[in-house]
């Protein structure tokens, strides 16, 4: 390849949705790369302003042209004008630096239709998990991608970027430390009241219109890092992924639902007028209020998610006025029988009583992922018969602390987010690789795994950008997949899910040629 002058300044990216997740990819690219947030589009003032502030135009400054859009609609098509009116003057703009890629932070459903907007832009794109809500929109975001010179693209599944992770794959893949993989049991502990938050009172508590639910929004992540490990192309298994042979899944919501509901809650559908509220786990004054405002007094995850503004209020004007703001916002509650069931689906309900709500997810599910044996010529080990057995469930003290064990021919290996444990049979030896402690602000981060994807982003762009990698180098050796394997991981989901509702087992090769998947 010849020798191409990078860029003279570093790579532009935009924003697209300012909430807990657009928040986290700017930081870690604020702190750990050399990339600069260059503009937000967020349809919530307040989110965007606060946003705005602390990445890109100041403290005390005010956006420009360029740097702030109240939806991606705008943006989109300014940037088309902008491009348009440059393209007549045939010169860029004097001091203007073009936006190199996108984050896509905003609420699922919208990631297709953003994606197949700006395909045309053919910008370098990171969107946050999930890809889409249906096979056929993930599909048509291949299909619009396509039609463009490639571009790198990443998704927000920040398991394959955590240390400890990292460690694990090449424990298992590279070293071979316990031989050809046979089995694994991987489990995602949510945790009692996290579940309650997000997927009960919060925005991923209905299923899509396909009947995918919680597999896909929360254990997505799972379902991504079993297939990293045992599928995708690596040392183990060659450079072609091997597919899975069957899909089945069981699951149910065991407990939030009206027949659980305490006899002594009688009609009330708020905890806040609920009698039952002292000897309910999940009041939402125990939650909120006691631990977090009172006892943790942390404005972050999850308070800020009921009262976005919360930190502000404790800035201007004290805890007190604090906790009156978010009383007011639990006390907010719905009639089933009169209010609009729109009005209802369209917003979160943090103060509504668990057992009284229009959740539909399951919160508890196990996945049984099969392979039958698939040796490549020349390659006798690596691609034997093998299955994986995943467990997502709520009632659990610790939160979204993953773990599991993995039995291979030579050995064993146990790990949780904290260490890995391996056992090889030959020498009868056990050793313990204990992760290094990071920064706290990175370790709460996914285990470090959003500075991971972030930066792992931002350097693919980089290199892309100075011509120093292609496209498909970028993919693989630095954001560590490709389109094609997110799609893929999406699918299985989607099997999965299919499964569950229908009671069957899914054969993997026929499901994917009566949905269309394009098998490589």
């Amino acid at each position: 390849m010849g020798s191409i002058e990078p860029p003279s300044h570093p790579p532009q990216f935009l924003v697209i949705g300012a909430g807990s997740r657009g928040n986290s990819y700017a930081r870690a690219v604020e702190a750990s790369t050399s990339g600069q947030i260059a503009a937000v589009a967020e349809i919530d003032p307040f989110k965007r302003q606060e946003f705005g502030k602390r990445y890109i135009w100041g403290k005390d400054g005010q956006p420009v042209e360029g740097q702030s859009f109240s939806n991606w609609e705008d943006w989109v098509a300014w940037e088309k004008q902008r491009r348009e009116q440059a393209d007549k003057a045939g010169v860029h703009e004097p001091g203007y630096i073009p936006i190199s890629g996108v984050f896509i932070c905003t609420l699922d459903e919208s990631h297709a239709p953003i994606i197949r907007a700006i395909a045309p832009l053919n910008l370098h794109i990171l969107c946050e998990k999930p890809l889409a809500i249906s096979l056929a929109d993930c599909l048509s975001i291949s299909s619009a991608l396509s039609k463009y010179s490639p571009k790198v693209f990443s998704i927000g599944h920040v398991l394959h970027y955590s240390p400890h992770n990292i460690l694990l794959r090449k424990l298992l893949t590279t070293d071979q430390i316990i031989g050809e993989i046979v089995s694994i049991e991987h489990t995602e502990p949510i945790g009692w009241w996290h579940f309650s938050h997000s997927y009960v009172r919060g925005n991923w508590r209905r299923s899509t219109p396909e009947g995918v639910g919680s597999l896909l929004t929360k254990s997505g992540h799972d379902i991504d890092f079993i297939l990293w490990l045992l599928c995708s192309p690596s040392a183990l298994t060659g450079e072609k992924p091997h597919l899975p042979s069957s899909i089945s899944s069981n699951g149910a919501i065991t407990h939030f639902r009206r027949a659980r509901k305490p006899k002594a809650a009688g009609s009330a559908t708020n905890c806040l007028s609920c009698p039952a509220e002292p000897d309910c786990i999940y009041s939402a004054k125990k939650i909120y209020r006691d631990r977090w405002l009172r006892q943790e007094k942390d404005t972050g995850w999850p308070l800020k998610i009921v009262v976005p503004e919360i930190e502000d209020i404790v800035s201007a004007k004290g805890w007190d006025a604090a906790e009156e703001r978010l009383l007011q916002r639990l006390g907010e509650d719905y009639n089933k029988d009169t209010t609009p069931a729109d009005s209802v689906a369209s917003r979160s309900w943090y103060g509504r009583c668990v057992y009284e709500l229009d959740n539909d997810v399951v919160d508890d599910q196990v996945v049984t992922i099969d392979w039958d044996e698939d040796v490549l010529p020349g390659q006798e080990l690596g691609r034997g018969p093998k299955r994986a057995l995943f467990h997502m469930t709520y009632p659990t003290q610790a939160q979204c602390e993953r773990r599991g064990r993995i039995y291979g021919t030579l050995g064993e290996i146990s790990y949780n987010s904290h260490t890995i444990t391996a056992h090889t049979f030959a020498d009868g030896k056990t050793v313990i690789h204990d992760i290094p402690k990071q920064a706290p602000e990175v370790e709460k981060s996914h285990g470090g795994g959003d500075w991971g994807l972030a930066g792992a982003f931002v350097a693919a762009v980089q290199n892309v950008d100075a011509g120093t990698m292609t496209v498909a180098q970028a993919q693989r050796d630095l954001v560590g997949c490709d389109l094609d394997e997110i799609i893929l991981s999406h699918a299985v989901v989607f099997a999965a899910e299919e499964a569950r509702r229908e009671r069957k087992v899914v054969d993997w090769v026929e499901w994917w040629k009566k949905n269309g998947v394009l098998a490589k």
